[in-house]
């Protein structure tokens, strides 16, 4: 039989892993071409023959998403998958309708297809939108879980976007690993706060090699999602992160309905900022979809560095950059942090912003008033420095979870906000955990 001709559609990430553990080594398939989108500058590249085997001795070609529909043309392609995350149903449906008028099938591939299996326990964080407070979740398990004892090892959902080779399989212990992998913002705001508590983080393009390595030293493995993905990994404890501030969006968001049907824990987050139709209208979700899953009330408290410093300024908030573009937020912990201590003014950044920042705000007009800390890449960081440095402002507020100044030279004075969950009530954290050990 002739192979099936398949594109996978991707942002390098979820593309990269559904070909490693499904199509690499599977000779009903061939994989003519990836396409990418979300995340600038990721096409144009090639899947490296190095890691995609012998089935593919000249790697793949990776194309941007706009071409789609030329590439299915010109080679034929009979199937397409789609491999990323946090985009609405309708977004989708819009995908498989472009796809079917161009003669192919679509295909979403699921867990039982993808999944790795661990010999280690395996808890995974997941979310229903970016943005929902999965990174606090993460940490807050991985403290609950050191407490008890445990070996804790996190694996990070990927964001390969260097050299692919290179990045086969990363391990940071410590803050000159970030160095020597020329990790981007996007990366350090992920890996920094575990390391900052002696968690050791794995990430890279080859999960199941990834996984062999984190058993080597791991008690318990934390899979840290990324986006609304779901795990790479079968998870023991399935805990996912829904946002009372996006209501309705647990169950028409792709694939984080999947994590909502999915979950043994629900942690609804935000919940004393939230209104309270919000946080009724994700309990109504849960219900309809989920009846059986333990559900743990929470908040995002804000710790500010020097919030006094705050007070009158006209201040320039940089807020998480994921966040504000795959989440669709208008704003972030900085914003509130801001409008809480009494800023004079919020400067909006838009008339001041380099041309790159210019796109962000173009591609995601939801972006409030805030600067989205975009740095995918020596470049783009460049450009993030330059917007701050250009807008006029007292002082600058920093809601990342990561110090800024160690990429940037930041020429205004700073104030960091930070953020950790907080367990309302009961059941905790610990209760569900040490059920789970």
């Amino acid at each position: 039989m002739d192979k099936i001709r398949v594109v996978i559609m991707g942002a390098a990430g979820r593309d990269f892993h559904n070909f490693n553990v499904y199509f690499r080594d599977n000779d009903q398939y061939n994989v003519v071409a990836f396409t990418a989108t979300q995340i600038p500058n990721i096409e144009g590249r090639r899947y490296p023959p190095e890691l995609a085997g012998e089935l593919y001795p000249e790697g793949i070609p990776i194309y941007a998403e706009s071409d789609l529909p030329e590439i299915i043309a010109q080679q034929h392609i009979e199937q397409v998958t789609f491999a990323y995350s946090d985009v609405p149903h309708e977004y989708v449906m819009h995908k498989v309708a472009l796809v079917n008028a161009c003669g192919a099938d679509f295909r979403l591939l699921g867990t039982q297809t993808t999944m790795l299996k661990s010999e280690k326990p395996v808890v995974a964080i997941t979310a229903v939108r970016t943005g929902a407070g999965k990174s606090q979740t993460t940490r807050a398990v991985c403290d609950e879980l050191q407490q008890m004892g445990k070996k804790v090892v996190v694996i990070r959902h990927p964001m390969p976007y260097g050299n692919l080779v290179e990045q086969r399989v990363q391990r940071f212990a410590e803050y000159a690993d970030l160095d020597k992998h020329d990790c981007t913002i996007e990366e350090r705001e992920e890996y920094e706060p575990h390391l900052d508590r002696e968690v050791v983080v794995y990430a890279g393009i080859d999960y199941e090699a990834i996984l062999r390595a984190a058993e080597q030293e791991a008690d318990v493995i934390v899979w840290d999602g990324g986006n609304n993905d779901f795990p790479f990994y079968t998870p023991d404890l399935w805990i996912t992160v829904a946002d009372p501030h996006r209501p309705g969006h647990e169950v028409t968001y792709y694939p984080g309905e999947t994590n909502l049907r999915a979950a043994d824990v629900v942690v609804i987050n935000k919940i004393d900022t939230a209104d309270y139709m919000g946080v009724r209208k994700v309990y109504q979700s849960l219900a309809a979809v989920n009846p059986g899953a333990v559900v743990i009330e929470a908040a995002s408290p804000l710790f500010v560095d020097n919030p006094a410093n705050i007070r009158g300024k006209r201040v320039l908030v940089v807020e998480d950059g994921p966040t504000l573009t795959h989440g669709e937020m208008a704003y972030g912990a900085g914003f509130v942090a801001a409008q809480r201590f009494g800023a004079a003014e919020i400067i909006d950044p838009r008339p001041y912003v380099a041309e790159s920042i210019k796109q962000t705000y173009e591609k995601y007009p939801t972006t409030g008033r805030v600067l989205p800390a975009m740095g995918y890449g020596q470049e783009q960081m460049r450009d993030l420095e330059e917007s701050i440095n250009n807008t006029p402002c007292d002082l600058v507020v920093v809601g990342t979870p990561i110090d800024l100044t160690r990429m940037l030279n930041i020429k205004h004075p700073m104030d960091r906000v930070r953020y950790e969950l907080q367990v309302i009530g009961r059941p905790t954290l610990t209760e569900v955990l040490k059920r789970f050990l």
